[in-house]
């Protein structure tokens, strides 16, 4: 694994900037897909560095961004209950809810814990068998992967008081409906490339064919950002379209075919709501059938939950790219990190903690 430095260089970057400046002759607009890519070109001003021509757009690449409001209030209602240990990664923890979020539940005395793993919440399980561990299933593709194995090893260990709250999406059906809007203006995607570690890209190729776009799956730091760019817009002068890999370190077009296997076992496609956006078919997973008995929604009886969007945030319109974060008039004032509206201002990638923290030290 080579330095990270060697993906930060400076001068490397300059390079990139000035043949981007030459190559382009007209308006493109750019939307990355992943909320890690966005902090990266917010926080190093690649943004700010591409010639007027060119719009970076922030999409809904943050999962914990586009959970919806109705997830995260069946997630409160679940970790309340006594009986319960609820597990989550930490950048969930302070995600609003329609009225509190789940670190007010651990401080109201919810037994509420951060895990770095799923593993990890099966192996609580296994050390308190008398209570019922729920983990909150949350992430793209990316992520999927282990959660699917937590269900499978639980199963295979006999652990029947663990269920997973399962919210994860997809990325190919999410830009379709970005594409397919009336009102977009998205003409080339840089494609996040963890997703893709895991997925491939044979998902993309058709999407790019039937809209004749240039996708391009990129790495993360400076100048797999700054490379990705060029590769797109190259494309974009030229009038080509198809799927490219910049991030090839990591990213071959069939993916982690294994772990394929295992989210094809236990997880099977389904429609999903996206926070702010709305029902996109086909975007999600949830348990197939034969693995319902792990399913906390259905344990718990909590799929009933529905919740109502704060009126004052914008967070739908900023994930599908049609504002950014500064046209918020809450931004800033009724909605910050530490007293959040939306989730896109708490979550570590989310598009308005980016502006936040970066682009306001201007």
């Amino acid at each position: 694994m080579r330095f990270v430095d060697e993906y930060r260089r400076e001068a490397d970057a300059q390079r990139f900037v000035q043949a981007i400046r030459q190559m382009v002759t007209r308006p493109w607009a750019i939307m990355e897909v992943c909320g890690g890519q966005t902090h990266t070109l917010i926080k190093f001003g690649i943004d700010r560095l591409m010639p007027d021509p060119v719009t970076l757009v922030n999409g809904p690449g943050c999962p914990v961004c586009v959970t919806p409001l109705e997830m995260i209030d069946r997630a409160i209602n679940i970790a309340r209950r006594p009986e319960v240990v609820f597990t989550s990664y930490g950048d969930m923890l302070r995600v609003p809810g329609s009225a509190s979020d789940l670190l007010s539940v651990k401080a109201q005395g919810g037994d509420v814990r951060m895990v770095y793993s799923p593993l990890d919440a099966v192996t609580l399980a296994q050390k308190h068998p008398d209570r019922q561990v729920v983990f909150f299933a949350v992430g793209f593709e990316t992520t999927a992967p282990g959660d699917a194995m937590a269900v499978w090893q639980a199963r295979q260990l006999g652990v029947r008081n663990f269920s997973i709250l399962c919210a994860h999406v997809l990325v190919p059906p999410a830009i379709e409906a970005i594409l397919s809007a009336p009102d977009n203006r998205i003409q080339a995607f840089l494609a996040a490339g963890h997703v893709c570690t895991v997925m491939g890209t044979r998902q993309y190729e058709p999407i790019a064919a039937q809209y004749h776009i240039p996708i391009v799956v990129t790495g993360f730091e400076p100048l797999d950002l700054l490379q990705g760019l060029y590769m797109t817009l190259a494309a974009l002068e030229e009038g080509r379209s198809g799927v490219e890999i910049q991030y090839t370190r990591s990213v071959t077009r069939d993916g982690n075919v294994p772990a394929q296997r295992v989210l094809g076992q236990v997880f099977e496609a389904c429609d999903r709501q996206w926070r702010g956006i709305g029902l996109i078919p086909g975007s999600g997973y949830r348990l197939r059938p034969e693995w319902a008995e792990f399913d906390a929604e259905q344990r718990f009886d909590v799929a009933h939950v529905v919740a109502q969007e704060s009126p004052l945030c914008i967070a739908g319109e900023i994930l599908r790219g049609l504002k950014r974060p500064p046209q918020c008039s809450a931004y800033g004032a009724l909605c910050t990190p530490e007293h959040p509206l939306g989730a896109p201002m708490v979550s570590s990638e989310g598009a308005c903690a980016a502006y936040y923290h970066y682009s306001q030290r201007e």
